[in-house]
């Protein structure tokens, strides 16, 4: 029989020891610390004396390899502290992550050290917060919101491998729930008729310029709220969209306003039809009568009639109100949200043949391929409609 082969020197070395659970494995190998001394590792529990010898190869190849993680004791809750105060993100999205970190991740792994974490413990936190995980107790949340944990948490791990705290990233191997269980809800839009009777049923009502021009641009809520008469070009007759108005809450501190990039990150610009950029025109001589502050250029186009920026949630729920009222006279009229604005201007658009790139531009994707996914349900009709036009033309030629 052939004698085991004896580890050399680096290789490591496995022992077995006694617990009231029964034998267990440890692993201990040495690496070479920043400061350049030598020194060991050591970590115990395997069940089974293979699954330390898995770990020990995987640890002594890493060394060899130079991309050995020093044993540390960064817990879960520690390092996306510190990666949260660091991230370079919009502050609203700051404030996002800070919020689903401290109700759906460190209650339940904040604890564990970032080594602990695997796919698998990963994978049943997020099953969980699927059934229970809502903070106040009642129910589960929804694989739309889960995902965006694992988004976090992915994010987060990857800051942590590139730190150099964990030699992989743990929710590469996790489970979340899949895109299509967390699309976004239904989308629903107005059509062009629906639009128009809603536009003149209050055309005095105070915030008819701001739903105007909502539909006729599509623009999110934050970026018309943000919108100062010096972005309007009077002569080509086009808006700059450079900012976005957004609500930043931080628990113990209450809520702000920020001003920052648009959601995109960049400026854009946007045509106006003819008679939205007279509306506009007329709309800010009102402001003018009123207070000649309000038409400077520095001004909000949709402020306050003190100046100031309206709240982007009360403005929401100020449409909801505007629907409401009109959907007492026009009840045929679909109920939908400020944002579903947006969606009717690209739909209706798309729905006319204008070219998805445009729509894309004007929307203020990051590219075309956003917006065919969001509008895919447009594009069936507009297929039959070229087919339809591509056998007109070779039946001409026939």
């Amino acid at each position: 029989m052939t004698a085991a082969r004896r580890r050399q020197p680096g290789e490591g070395s496995i022992s077995q020891y006694q617990t009231k659970a029964g034998p267990r494995f440890l692993a201990k190998y040495s690496y070479t610390a920043d400061d350049g001394t030598r020194k060991q590792a050591l970590k115990r529990g395997f069940p089974t004396r293979k699954a330390a010898a898995d770990y020990l190869r995987e640890r002594v190849t890493s060394v060899q390899r130079g991309e050995h993680v020093a044993p540390n004791r960064v817990t879960v809750e520690e390092h996306f502290a510190a990666w949260l105060d660091g991230l370079r993100q919009q502050p609203s999205t700051v404030a996002s992550y800070r919020k689903n970190v401290r109700l759906h991740v460190v209650p339940h792994i904040g604890a564990l050290r970032l080594e602990q974490l695997t796919g698998t413990r990963l994978t049943k936190l997020y099953r969980h917060l699927e059934t229970a995980g809502r903070a106040d107790g009642q129910g589960g949340l929804s694989p739309r919101t889960v995902r965006y944990v694992h988004t976090i948490v992915h994010a987060g791990l990857r800051a942590a491998v590139r730190d150099g705290l964990v030699l992989s990233n743990a929710a590469d191997k996790a489970d979340p729930p899949s895109a299509k269980a967390a699309a976004s809800p239904e989308m629903t839009f107005w059509t062009a008729p629906q639009l128009a009777t809603f536009l003149r049923h209050d055309p005095q009502h105070e915030l008819a310029m701001a739903w105007r021009l909502l539909a006729n641009t599509g623009m999110r809520r934050g970026e018309a709220l943000a919108l100062r008469w010096s972005d309007v070009d009077w002569t080509a007759g086009r808006i700059s969209v450079q900012r976005a108005v957004g609500v930043v809450k931080t628990k113990g501190a209450g809520e702000e306003l920020h001003f920052g990039k648009p959601k995109s990150g960049r400026a854009r610009v946007v045509d106006l039809d003819p008679a939205t950029l007279a509306a506009l025109r007329s709309y800010r001589a009102q402001r003018a009568e009123v207070a000649l502050t309000l038409a400077k250029d520095d001004a909000l186009v949709l402020g306050t009639i003190d100046g100031a920026v309206r709240h982007p949630e009360r403005f929401s729920r100020a449409w909801q109100t505007a629907v409401t009222r009109a959907r007492r006279d026009l009840p045929d009229l679909p109920a939908i949200r400020l944002h579903d604005l947006r969606h009717t201007h690209a739909t209706i658009m798309l729905g006319a043949g204008i070219p998805v790139k445009v729509v894309s531009e004007r929307l203020g994707h990051a590219n075309a391929t956003i917006t065919l996914g969001v509008y895919a349900h447009v594009m069936p009709g507009m297929q039959a409609e070229a087919a339809s036009l591509f056998a007109n033309l070779i039946a001409e030629e026939a």
